[in-house]
């Protein structure tokens, strides 16, 4: 804990937001340690069973983590924080920064010639009883997913794949529910989560996917939903195989009242085939968003499963954000029907998968077995995240350091490609090889 926060309260209530207020006002960084329970009490003068109570109900919130023999921690991304993560440092002058994630800016499509066609076209306002999913875009959306061998189901829009997946979630799962997530996985799903008060159970990753037996052993564990990512895995690239998703389907179909959640928010920059679970379960749902390739700025992510778990999700709108706005769905319509969109997509595409294929490869020249089967990301395994990190760092460049996306798999870093050019690709190897196998000191202190 920082030592210059002090923890205060007399109850439950008081010391949970106290604490709270500190990680809100970064005085309690992301990692930052918190005091053992029976030290807390006697610092607080009330009773362990008041400070268990505090620290119960921060980790139900997602706001704090027991790690073991790491004792209780902030999380490294609490919901309330300002920033965004204590263990990304900053950017300086003159550092290449490889750690967000994000797609290309420079190879986004131009929004401004579509808008001005809404402007163009635009029909009457439209009224709250008239708003909903447009049925033009239901139609192109549908037989996009069709085009990739997605079932036929009920659909909706979400804003966006993690708005869907929370109220998947929240419409199936209740606080204390077990979620089989990959390990290591999305940041942002991790957090997700942890913030609704439910309990992930890791589930290995190989390029692959899923691991069939880690998805055996978490179901067994007593998950209750299944989230899984079809296509360019946040962190690690994966992808399911045909072979891998036969796997899953057969273990999959004895657990029919499992909610099973596909994110497939490469879409149309991913460069392997789709092998999707859609329907291996009664309750099932396939998302798709449009910010990976189209712009971050555009929260619209179709979502497509069977007709009670599609009903939960819509009514479960109608009393809260409504609908996805249809401004949004016909600038969205726009883009999907522009030809020249769809080569600049193509282009796109086709420069990730060269650009994150020369990195893998130029790793494996220099003895590092990366992961990078598809997406704009690649995962590097290292002996310390700390030290390569800052090694990483002293040469010139930002990593994204692997405790953000594991629960309990292995160091490592992630390194975004979109950013990088090719030029700088043997420079940026060289270094993540002296990263990830740091030359030991040398004199008596070896």
């Amino acid at each position: 804990m920082s030592a210059h926060y002090q923890v205060t309260g007399a109850t439950a209530v008081e010391i949970s937001a106290s604490i709270e207020s500190g990680i809100r006002a970064s005085a309690l960084a992301p990692g930052a340690p918190l005091p053992p329970v029976r030290a807390l009490a006697a610092e607080l003068a009330v009773s362990p069973a008041t400070v268990s109570r505090a620290y119960q109900e921060l980790r139900q919130r997602g706001l704090i983590v027991t790690a073991g023999r790491n004792g209780t921690r902030v999380r490294p991304r609490p919901p309330v924080a300002a920033s965004r993560s204590a263990l990304s440092p900053p950017p300086a002058p003159g550092l290449r920064d490889l750690s967000r994630g994000e797609p290309d800016p420079r190879l986004l499509p131009p929004l401004g010639p579509h808008l001005g066609v809404l402007a163009d076209t635009a029909g009457p306002p439209v009224s709250y009883s008239d708003a909903g999913v447009l049925p033009d875009l239901a139609e192109a959306a549908r037989a996009r997913l069709a085009a990739d061998g997605v079932p036929a189901g009920e659909l909706t829009l979400t804003g966006g794949a993690l708005d869907g997946i929370e109220r998947l979630l929240g419409a199936h799962l209740r606080a204390g529910d077990a979620v089989a997530v990959e390990d290591p996985g999305w940041a942002n799903l991790l957090d997700l989560v942890a913030a609704l008060g439910l309990r992930a159970i890791g589930v290995p990753v190989d390029d692959d996917g899923p691991l069939a037996a880690g998805v055996g052993a978490a179901l067994d564990a007593g998950a209750r939903a299944l989230i899984v990512t079809s296509r360019a895995q946040n962190p690690t690239g994966a992808a399911i195989s045909a072979g891998r998703a036969a796997q899953l389907r057969a273990l999959l179909a004895d657990r029919p009242d499992l909610l099973l959640i596909e994110d497939d928010h490469a879409a149309e920059l991913a460069r392997v085939p789709l092998h999707p679970l859609a329907g291996a379960t009664r309750s099932w749902a396939f998302l798709r968003s449009v910010s990976k390739p189209f712009g971050p700025d555009l929260r619209l992510a179709v979502l497509v499963g069977d007709a009670t778990t599609v009903a939960r999700v819509a009514g479960r709108a109608r009393v809260g954000a409504g609908w996805v706005s249809t401004v949004l769905q016909r600038l969205v319509l726009s883009l999907w029907r522009d030809p020249a969109v769809t080569a600049l997509i193509e282009r796109a595409a086709d420069s990730y998968e060269r650009r994150r294929n020369d990195l893998v490869a130029a790793l494996a020249d220099r003895g590092l077995a990366a992961h990078g089967r598809s997406g704009i990301n690649v995962w590097l395994p290292v002996t310390d995240e700390t030290v390569a990190s800052t090694v990483l760092r002293d040469a010139g460049w930002l990593a994204a350091p692997g405790a953000l996306y594991r629960i309990a798999g292995r160091p490592a870093l992630r390194i975004t490609v979109s950013a990088l050019d090719e030029a700088e690709l043997p420079a940026l190897a060289d270094a993540l090889a002296r990263a990830a196998h740091p030359a030991a000191p040398t004199g008596f202190s070896a």
